[in-house]
Protein backbone atom coordinates (compact mmCIF):
# COMPACT_ATOMS: atom_id res chain seq x y z
CA UNK A 1 0.00 0.00 0.00
CA UNK A 2 1.49 3.50 -0.76
CA UNK A 3 2.07 5.93 1.53
CA UNK A 4 0.50 9.14 2.06
CA UNK A 5 2.41 12.38 1.21
CA UNK A 6 1.38 15.80 1.89
CA UNK A 7 0.32 16.14 -1.98
CA UNK A 8 -1.82 13.20 -1.34
CA UNK A 9 -3.89 15.06 0.49
CA UNK A 10 -7.27 15.70 -0.55
CA UNK A 11 -8.81 19.08 -0.47
CA UNK A 12 -11.92 17.68 1.23
CA UNK A 13 -9.91 16.26 4.11
CA UNK A 14 -9.93 18.83 6.75
CA UNK A 15 -7.63 17.89 8.64
CA UNK A 16 -3.84 19.07 9.28
CA UNK A 17 -1.26 17.69 6.56
CA UNK A 18 0.68 14.77 7.29
CA UNK A 19 3.62 16.15 8.11
CA UNK A 20 1.90 18.77 10.95
CA UNK A 21 0.24 15.99 12.20
CA UNK A 22 3.87 14.17 12.66
CA UNK A 23 5.23 17.20 13.80
CA UNK A 24 2.49 17.13 16.42
CA UNK A 25 2.93 13.83 17.41
CA UNK A 26 6.75 13.86 17.55
CA UNK A 27 6.32 17.50 19.57
CA UNK A 28 4.04 15.09 22.22
CA UNK A 29 6.12 12.04 22.46
CA UNK A 30 9.19 14.74 23.36
CA UNK A 31 7.39 16.37 26.08
CA UNK A 32 6.61 13.25 27.36
CA UNK A 33 10.00 13.26 28.22
CA UNK A 34 11.10 10.51 25.47
CA UNK A 35 13.86 12.61 24.32
CA UNK A 36 15.19 15.19 26.91
CA UNK A 37 16.30 18.28 26.00
CA UNK A 38 19.95 18.26 23.98
CA UNK A 39 19.48 14.83 22.83
CA UNK A 40 20.14 14.18 19.20
CA UNK A 41 16.89 12.27 17.55
CA UNK A 42 16.94 9.27 15.36
CA UNK A 43 17.55 10.01 11.67
CA UNK A 44 14.55 10.21 9.40
CA UNK A 45 14.79 6.87 8.41
CA UNK A 46 14.26 5.53 11.74
CA UNK A 47 11.63 8.09 12.23
CA UNK A 48 9.92 7.28 9.15
CA UNK A 49 9.87 3.82 9.91
CA UNK A 50 7.90 4.80 13.76
CA UNK A 51 5.62 7.08 12.33
CA UNK A 52 5.07 4.72 9.17
CA UNK A 53 5.39 7.34 7.01
CA UNK A 54 7.93 8.61 3.99
CA UNK A 55 11.14 10.10 4.70
CA UNK A 56 10.22 13.39 2.87
CA UNK A 57 7.13 13.95 5.27
CA UNK A 58 9.54 13.07 8.24
CA UNK A 59 11.70 15.84 6.59
CA UNK A 60 8.67 18.19 6.69
CA UNK A 61 8.00 17.68 10.14
CA UNK A 62 11.07 18.54 11.29
CA UNK A 63 11.03 21.69 9.38
CA UNK A 64 8.19 22.66 11.08
CA UNK A 65 9.88 22.02 14.42
CA UNK A 66 13.11 23.43 13.56
CA UNK A 67 10.87 26.64 12.33
CA UNK A 68 9.22 26.87 15.40
CA UNK A 69 12.69 26.62 17.38
CA UNK A 70 12.27 23.32 18.80
CA UNK A 71 14.55 21.80 17.09
CA UNK A 72 18.23 22.34 16.75
CA UNK A 73 20.30 20.47 13.80
CA UNK A 74 23.93 20.18 12.98
CA UNK A 75 26.40 18.41 11.33
CA UNK A 76 25.31 15.26 13.82
CA UNK A 77 21.45 15.43 13.41
CA UNK A 78 18.84 17.11 15.06
CA UNK A 79 18.83 17.69 18.48
CA UNK A 80 15.74 18.72 21.11
CA UNK A 81 15.54 22.47 21.77
CA UNK A 82 12.41 22.43 24.22
CA UNK A 83 12.56 24.47 27.56
CA UNK A 84 13.98 22.98 30.29
CA UNK A 85 17.26 21.98 31.96
CA UNK A 86 20.28 20.28 29.39
CA UNK A 87 20.51 16.93 29.01
CA UNK A 88 23.15 15.45 31.65
CA UNK A 89 26.08 13.39 30.88
CA UNK A 90 25.23 10.04 32.17
CA UNK A 91 28.81 8.67 33.75
CA UNK A 92 30.35 6.21 31.05
CA UNK A 93 28.95 2.31 31.08
CA UNK A 94 32.19 0.88 30.75
CA UNK A 95 32.43 -1.77 28.36
CA UNK A 96 32.21 -4.76 28.93
CA UNK A 97 30.75 -4.11 31.67
CA UNK A 98 31.01 -6.63 35.05
CA UNK A 99 34.62 -7.54 32.85
CA UNK A 100 36.99 -5.42 35.78
CA UNK A 101 37.55 -5.72 39.11
CA UNK A 102 36.67 -3.14 42.06
CA UNK A 103 40.26 -2.72 42.63
CA UNK A 104 42.94 -1.78 40.11
CA UNK A 105 44.71 -4.51 38.69
CA UNK A 106 47.82 -4.89 36.17
CA UNK A 107 47.32 -7.74 34.52
CA UNK A 108 44.49 -6.16 32.11
CA UNK A 109 44.23 -7.25 28.16
CA UNK A 110 42.28 -6.43 25.98
CA UNK A 111 42.23 -7.17 21.71
CA UNK A 112 40.24 -7.30 18.96
CA UNK A 113 39.87 -9.50 16.42
CA UNK A 114 38.07 -10.20 13.06
CA UNK A 115 36.95 -13.85 12.78
CA UNK A 116 33.84 -16.04 13.12
CA UNK A 117 32.30 -16.20 16.72
CA UNK A 118 31.15 -19.19 18.32
CA UNK A 119 28.24 -20.41 16.85
CA UNK A 120 25.96 -19.65 20.15
CA UNK A 121 27.10 -15.76 19.17
CA UNK A 122 26.13 -15.71 15.47
CA UNK A 123 22.66 -17.42 16.34
CA UNK A 124 21.93 -14.78 19.00
CA UNK A 125 23.65 -11.92 16.57
CA UNK A 126 21.44 -13.18 13.19
CA UNK A 127 25.07 -14.04 11.47
CA UNK A 128 25.48 -16.94 9.04
CA UNK A 129 27.31 -19.83 10.89
CA UNK A 130 31.20 -18.87 9.61
CA UNK A 131 30.78 -15.47 9.13
CA UNK A 132 33.41 -13.35 10.74
CA UNK A 133 32.40 -10.43 12.59
CA UNK A 134 34.21 -7.84 14.70
CA UNK A 135 35.13 -9.88 18.58
CA UNK A 136 36.78 -8.47 22.30
CA UNK A 137 38.69 -10.13 24.13
CA UNK A 138 39.54 -9.10 27.58
CA UNK A 139 41.82 -10.90 30.31
CA UNK A 140 42.01 -9.88 33.78
CA UNK A 141 43.91 -11.34 36.24
CA UNK A 142 45.33 -10.04 39.96
CA UNK A 143 48.84 -11.30 41.12
CA UNK A 144 50.01 -14.68 40.72
CA UNK A 145 46.91 -15.20 38.04
CA UNK A 146 44.21 -15.19 40.89
CA UNK A 147 40.97 -13.43 40.59
CA UNK A 148 40.52 -14.28 37.15
CA UNK A 149 38.03 -12.33 34.94
CA UNK A 150 37.65 -13.20 30.85
CA UNK A 151 35.08 -11.43 28.36
CA UNK A 152 34.61 -12.14 24.53
CA UNK A 153 32.11 -10.23 22.58
CA UNK A 154 30.74 -10.45 19.62
CA UNK A 155 29.50 -7.90 17.44
CA UNK A 156 26.52 -7.47 15.38
CA UNK A 157 26.41 -6.38 11.40
CA UNK A 158 24.06 -3.64 12.96
CA UNK A 159 26.41 -2.58 15.60
CA UNK A 160 29.31 -2.12 12.78
CA UNK A 161 26.83 -0.27 11.18
CA UNK A 162 25.24 2.40 12.67
CA UNK A 163 28.76 3.01 15.22
CA UNK A 164 30.91 4.04 13.00
CA UNK A 165 33.51 4.14 15.70
CA UNK A 166 33.40 0.15 15.88
CA UNK A 167 33.59 -0.07 12.37
CA UNK A 168 37.20 1.16 11.94
CA UNK A 169 38.80 -1.45 14.15
CA UNK A 170 37.85 -3.86 11.51
CA UNK A 171 41.28 -3.11 9.53
CA UNK A 172 43.08 -3.03 13.08
CA UNK A 173 41.85 -6.39 14.23
CA UNK A 174 44.66 -8.82 14.33
CA UNK A 175 44.03 -9.86 17.75
CA UNK A 176 47.29 -9.01 19.04
CA UNK A 177 47.83 -5.22 19.53
CA UNK A 178 46.03 -4.02 22.62
CA UNK A 179 42.50 -2.06 21.78
CA UNK A 180 40.30 -0.88 24.61
CA UNK A 181 36.52 -0.34 23.99
CA UNK A 182 35.69 1.08 27.17
CA UNK A 183 33.26 3.63 25.38
CA UNK A 184 31.63 1.47 22.94
CA UNK A 185 28.66 1.91 24.75
CA UNK A 186 29.30 5.44 24.98
CA UNK A 187 29.53 5.25 21.27
CA UNK A 188 26.66 3.11 20.72
CA UNK A 189 24.11 5.90 22.70
CA UNK A 190 25.43 8.65 20.91
CA UNK A 191 24.93 7.06 17.45
CA UNK A 192 20.89 7.20 18.61
CA UNK A 193 20.35 3.56 19.82
CA UNK A 194 19.01 3.08 23.56
CA UNK A 195 20.42 -0.35 25.11
CA UNK A 196 18.67 -2.90 26.73
CA UNK A 197 20.89 -5.53 28.59
CA UNK A 198 19.79 -8.62 29.07
CA UNK A 199 22.35 -10.96 31.45
CA UNK A 200 22.37 -14.38 32.23
CA UNK A 201 24.28 -15.55 35.40
CA UNK A 202 24.76 -19.04 35.72
CA UNK A 203 26.96 -20.72 38.57
CA UNK A 204 29.71 -22.88 37.07
CA UNK A 205 30.40 -26.55 37.48
CA UNK A 206 33.73 -25.68 39.40
CA UNK A 207 31.50 -23.53 42.15
CA UNK A 208 34.10 -21.58 41.69
CA UNK A 209 33.30 -19.17 39.02
CA UNK A 210 29.99 -17.44 37.46
CA UNK A 211 29.14 -17.34 34.10
CA UNK A 212 27.42 -14.45 32.75
CA UNK A 213 26.18 -14.71 29.30
CA UNK A 214 24.99 -10.70 28.10
CA UNK A 215 22.33 -10.25 25.17
CA UNK A 216 22.30 -6.12 24.08
CA UNK A 217 19.69 -5.13 21.62
CA UNK A 218 18.49 -1.28 20.91
CA UNK A 219 14.85 -0.02 20.76
CA UNK A 220 14.19 -1.64 17.32
CA UNK A 221 14.87 -5.10 19.35
CA UNK A 222 18.20 -5.44 17.02
CA UNK A 223 21.13 -7.27 18.54
CA UNK A 224 23.79 -5.16 18.91
CA UNK A 225 26.50 -7.72 20.94
CA UNK A 226 26.48 -10.62 22.78
CA UNK A 227 29.31 -11.12 25.81
CA UNK A 228 30.26 -14.18 27.81
CA UNK A 229 31.80 -12.97 30.91
CA UNK A 230 33.32 -15.60 33.28
CA UNK A 231 34.54 -14.14 36.76
CA UNK A 232 36.38 -16.50 39.36
CA UNK A 233 34.32 -15.69 42.20
CA UNK A 234 36.80 -16.71 45.33
CA UNK A 235 38.64 -13.14 45.33
CA UNK A 236 36.00 -10.58 43.86
CA UNK A 237 32.44 -9.75 44.17
CA UNK A 238 30.59 -9.41 40.69
CA UNK A 239 29.58 -5.94 40.60
CA UNK A 240 27.10 -4.23 38.48
CA UNK A 241 26.70 -0.65 37.54
CA UNK A 242 24.28 0.35 35.34
CA UNK A 243 23.66 3.80 33.76
CA UNK A 244 20.37 3.44 31.43
CA UNK A 245 20.83 5.91 28.18
CA UNK A 246 18.36 8.19 27.17
CA UNK A 247 16.45 7.08 24.18
CA UNK A 248 17.62 7.58 20.78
Amino acid sequence: MARTTPQDQSPADARPPLYRRVADQLLGELRDGTAPPGERLPGERRLAEHFGVSRETVRQALDVLRRDGLLTTDRRGSHVALPGPPTASPAPLVFPVGARATEPRTGDRATVVWAAPPPEHAAALGLVPGRPTLMHRFTSAAAGGSGTRTAVTSFSAVALAEVEELARYRDRADGVACAQLRRAYDWMRTAGLTLHHRDTITLQPDAASVRVVRRVHDQYARPLEITDLVVDTRRDALVYEFTLPAAG
